[in-house]
């Protein structure tokens, strides 16, 4: 799983990203949605059949040992269908959406030149946005000030972004520190408001016209009942074994990876702050909010044709819908391609 509302602050870049025209997005496909609706089995099918090769769009999905909690592709998968930009860092490393286009331009590059198709899957909202449209200009991030903010109480933090950007402040996730720490820096770093520099951004993504780009969704009661699914099946794999090895190569040392839903609520398990009964519960809330946030992400930000998955609808059944999109029957080959 993804962080929270992560869909991602404009995290610490290195050097400035590319702009969307230097992007080559042509005859890719992108398949988005909120976890657990079924869109990793979708891309992988849609995959075999076009002759393609899948980049992951998921901001977890980059760290090695986050498997469980990520619900990763499996190395079955992986063997079916090669991936790419998943189990790209380790926990010590840190990893914005600056670095995913950077990566995905070149997976695409690759790809391509192996006469074969992109497929882009994943919950994260920003990879989507900023390989589509780029980023606006920030600043890198500054160590020092990081790490001041940093040891800052939350409510000192949430208290100078109300009063320097109210706008900022009424969007932003509060249950998300990450992102109220990025946001407080560029301010600080800036003398310019938060809000002014994300604006930079077109209001919605472009999509060139050799770009097939979905979203899938579910209703609501089917959406919550796979979640339900998904987190037991998690637990009953051995997330919490997974998330104790993880403490010992520094999972809480990295801000990014600890938002994770799943892994943090562990943690506080192990901690001894609830029990095993209440961190499941409470991971299955926190994962059913997360979806219902990505989804208002996505339609406020994305521009996708929209798929409604149904109950019991055979995979089969999906990917014949996709094909007779109009999207899909005039901008890319309905069959496949050889390796």
């Amino acid at each position: 799983m993804a962080t929270t509302q992560d869909i991602h602050s404009q995290s610490s870049i290195l050097h400035p990203p590319p702009r969307r025209s230097e992007a080559k997005t042509g005859r890719c496909v992108f398949i988005a949605g909120p976890t657990a609706v079924g869109k990793s089995e979708i891309a992988l099918a849609l995959a075999e059949q076009l002759g393609g090769e899948i980049i992951s769009a998921d901001s977890m999905q980059v760290y090695r040992g986050l498997d469980i909690g990520t619900a990763k592709p499996s190395p079955a998968d992986r063997a079916r269908v090669p991936h790419h930009l998943i189990d790209i860092c380790d926990l010590t490393e840190s990893f914005d959406a600056a670095q995913f286009i950077r990566r995905a331009q070149k997976a695409v590059e690759e790809i391509q030149l192996r006469g074969r198709v992109p497929v882009f899957c994943g919950g994260t909202g920003l990879y989507f946005k900023a390989f589509l449209s780029g980023l606006g200009e920030a600043p890198s991030a500054n160590p020092e000030l990081r790490a001041e903010l940093e040891a800052a109480s939350f409510e000192a933090l949430l208290r100078e972004l109300r009063e320097r950007d109210p706008e900022a402040y009424g969007k932003i996730d509060k249950q998300n520190p990450r992102r109220v720490i990025r946001a407080v820096e560029v301010i600080r770093l800036t003398g310019k408001k938060f809000s002014e520099q994300r604006a930079e951004w077109k209001s919605t993504v472009h999509s060139p016209q050799s770009t097939v780009f979905f979203c899938v969704n579910r209703q609501p009661a089917d959406l919550h009942a796979r979640i339900n699914i998904r987190v037991d099946e998690m637990f009953r794999r051995g997330l919490v074994d997974e998330t104790r090895e993880l403490l010992k190569h520094g999972l809480e040392q990295n801000q990014t990876a600890m938002q994770a839903i799943g892994y943090r609520q562990v943690v506080e398990h192990l901690r001894g702050e609830r029990n095993l009964a209440e961190t499941i519960e409470l991971v299955k809330i926190k994962t059913r909010q997360f979806a219902k946030r990505q989804l208002t992400w996505f339609r406020r930000q994305l521009d996708p044709e929209w798929i409604e998955l149904k109950p019991g609808e055979s995979l089969e059944m999906v990917l014949a819908d996709l094909q007779r999109s109009n999207s899909m029957s005039t901008r890319l080959p309905t069959t496949a391609v050889s390796p």
